[in-house]
């Protein structure tokens, strides 16, 4: 069992704010099973960042369900693994399909809410960002298989982490196998073929993960007894924050936790970890559902806007009961940046798969609070040497006033 990690430094900021949806929760960091990571970013006269981890209870071995902070890595490894495609002519917005060839898999051939009603890995990727759409991320997870996408995360020193399932209630089985994908050419014929995958390797389930005092089972039957995450995605905090960083920062990490993507593809993730649903055309989201701090946990607040001069890339996840958001804030006006990751579980019965969540009333809070206690440490901090955020200015899309076609209120998130 790893030691829990809780430096003085972040204890004494959460502390001092004297915020009381911040210290309800920490003054019980067991149930709440909190695990806080604020990275502060100090700049030299050339610019060049340097990264200091605080951590509050932070415990690789702590288990909280991922939920859709995995469609992060998986965006990453799919523009990735495209560009070891280009000789075939294929892009991110090449039209792509999906047909099936094992039980339970689904297939895909067209996508109304993109531009030209394909799907590419470009959409897909939007929808898993924008406002973490579901099965985009399962189409990431088949394009790029099972097998790469842990063998990926070994090489890249990400060794406690692993994404072995799609949001499809499949056996660990049916995750194995990955549909056959195909990339079209603009008259509908195949371009390139992808075979049907699946993953030959054993996957280490040896430790046990069961939480809660009872579980709602598949069939909606009350089970009295922990709900068993053994055979679950899982990734520790900190893994999530230095992919964030890696991507954000590629030279501050170690050349083997680089992503291989191409300077296009670093300026459409900054633009898609931080764009809102309503600047967004194509998925054209209804903005009263899907707000513009809909995915932005540290900033989320009753009047759902964002500070005018703020900009989150980030990626959320919320499920079971879980709640995790691993961010990069930047404030261009007053030239301020930090990373701020935190996680929370939120489930006072302590029955999962009830539905019964406690995310409205101490989840959001919770983080809302934690991220306005760092924005305002941020703030009144000292820096030697002020940063230029220029390279984290995204030329963002806009939706056209007049476009009257329907919005998308209905999706699985």
């Amino acid at each position: 069992m790893s030691q829990r990690k809780t430096d003085k430094h972040l204890r004494e900021i959460l502390t001092s704010a004297g915020n009381h949806n911040v210290n309800k929760l920490l003054s019980n960091p067991e149930a709440y099973r909190v695990q806080i990571i604020y990275t502060e970013i100090n700049r030299d006269k050339r610019n060049k960042p340097s990264f200091r981890n605080h951590y509050f209870n932070y415990d690789p071995d702590l288990y909280f369900n991922p939920a859709s902070m995995v469609k992060m890595p998986l965006a990453f490894m799919a523009l990735e693994k495209l560009n070891t495609l280009r000789k075939a002519g294929i892009d991110k917005y090449t039209p792509v399909v999906f047909d099936s060839s094992y039980v339970g898999q689904r297939p895909l051939y067209e996508d109304a809410s993109s531009e030209n009603g394909m799907p590419s890995i470009a959409h897909l990727i939007k929808r898993a960002l924008l406002i973490s759409e579901n099965d985009p991320y399962n189409r990431l997870y088949q394009f790029v298989g099972q097998q790469e996408i842990n063998e990926n995360l070994r090489r890249k020193g990400y060794k406690d982490s692993r994404i072995v399932r799609q949001f499809m209630g499949f056996t660990t089985e049916q995750n194995r196998h990955t549909n056959p994908v195909r990339f079209l050419n603009p008259d509908g014929t195949t371009r390139y073929s992808q075979p049907a995958a699946y993953n030959p390797n054993p996957i280490d389930f040896s430790k046990e993960i069961k939480l809660g005092k009872a579980h709602f089972d598949s069939n909606d039957s009350l089970v009295n007894g922990p709900f068993d995450f053994t055979i679950h995605n899982n990734m520790p905090l900190e893994d999530m924050q230095q992919l964030l960083q890696s991507v954000m920062f590629p030279a501050s990490v170690p050349k083997k936790q680089r992503f291989n993507l191409t300077q296009d593809d670093y300026n459409f993730l900054y633009r898609y970890l931080s764009q809102y649903p309503s600047e967004t055309p194509y998925p054209k989201y209804d903005t009263a559902a899907f707000y513009d701090s809909y995915v932005k946990f540290f900033f989320r607040d009753s009047t759902h806007r964002m500070p005018e001069q703020v900009r989150v890339f980030n990626k959320v996840g919320w499920s079971y009961g879980f709640m995790t958001d691993v961010s990069y804030v930047v404030d261009f006006e007053n030239q301020v940046e930090y990373m701020l990751s935190a996680t929370v579980y939120v489930n006072s019965d302590g029955v999962i798969n009830d539905g019964k969540y406690d995310y409205d009333t101490l989840g959001y809070p919770f983080l809302h609070s934690l991220g306005q206690v760092i924005y305002q440490h941020e703030l009144a901090r000292e820096r030697k040497y002020k940063p230029d955020l220029s390279a984290f200015r995204v030329a963002y899309e806009k939706r056209d006033s007049q476009d009257t076609r329907p919005a998308l209120r209905e999706v699985d998130n």
